[in-house]
């Protein structure tokens, strides 16, 4: 096995050509690093540094052997990174900012399995309003929705369908729409104004076709909220199968799919964090989130 030191003495002075700086780089004494050359020389039974001038520069052998030199340090780097990750403990306080509409269905279980398996931990979570990003900030962030560009790094977790819902006694009531065209004859119940510039709806043999749905008397900026006032039969909305699914698990009767077979635009969830080397603490949320992702999704 190479010794690493000698390993590293002899990349330097590839890289550089010269003994003396190579030397200083190192923090070693030139005839230090002279010696560590030669002995890595001995093992491998070549030359593989020759004079020319006041350069040092490689021989044949040195060049086929610099490249297998550079990975074996490559390697010993990251292993001591990995055992430096494992003994940080994984303790400390992490912000995290959820949608709301995810927060209780999905999150909050999620957080207290992560807290129970890491005892050191403790979570700030938050439901902001709005998505916003504040210079500094270490929250880990999770949307539901299109997010504009943050300076954080994004990766898209899922997709999630959407379908247009109501109350059985509101179809009951108002009739049940068979064809997107019939919608305008109905109540709205919008989600921040999303509709106000029209709808498309996608099928999967007819395409998509943009609706325009009667204004919303009512307009809600949180999806339970919507959730509530289309469960108490004020009309249509669009809502995501997944969020609609649970809320029909725990309150049976409540919302039925209509046009079952045309589908609004999905909403991206997003986790969002910020760029460069994380604590661990941060990068075990991290990957415990993505490992907690629902199976529907």
């Amino acid at each position: 096995m190479h010794d690493l030191d000698e390993l590293a003495a002899f990349c330097a002075v590839m890289h550089s050509g010269h003994l003396t700086r190579s030397a200083r780089q190192l923090g070693v004494s030139k005839s230090t690093l002279s010696r560590r050359i030669s002995q890595l020389e001995q093992q491998l039974g070549q030359p593989l540094l020759r004079r020319q001038s006041n350069r040092l520069i490689p021989t044949e052998a040195g060049l086929l052997f610099h490249d297998y030199g550079r990975r074996i340090l490559a390697l010993a780097d990251q292993g001591r990174h990995a055992l430096n990750a494992l003994r940080e403990e994984i303790s400390g306080e992490l912000v995290l900012e959820v949608h709301d509409a995810l927060a209780r269905l999905w999150i909050a279980g999620v957080i207290d399995a992560f807290m129970r398996r890491h005892p050191g931990i403790t979570v700030s979570l938050e439901t902001p309003r709005r998505l916003s990003v504040s210079p500094g900030s270490q929250a880990i962030r999770i949307w539901l929705g299109e997010v504009p560009e943050t300076g954080l790094r994004q990766q898209t977790l899922a997709l999630l369908e959407c379908g247009l819902y109501a109350h059985p006694d509101y179809l009951a009531r108002c009739g049940t729409p068979h064809h997107p065209e019939e919608l305008a004859g109905h109540a709205w119940i919008d989600l921040l104004g999303e509709a106000t510039q029209g709808l498309p709806l996608r099928h999967p043999r007819q395409g998509t076709q943009v609706v325009q749905p009667p204004p919303s008397r009512l307009r809600v900026d949180q999806p339970v909220l919507q959730a509530d006032a289309i469960a108490r039969g004020h009309g249509l909305g669009v809502m995501p199968d997944w969020f609609a699914a649970r809320r029909e698990a725990a309150h049976p009767g409540q919302l039925r799919r209509c046009l079952p077979e045309w589908a609004a635009p999905p909403r991206p969830v997003t986790l969002l964090h910020p760029h460069g080397h994380q604590p661990r603490k941060v990068t075990a949320l991290l990957a415990f989130l993505r490992d907690a992702l629902p199976a529907s999704w």
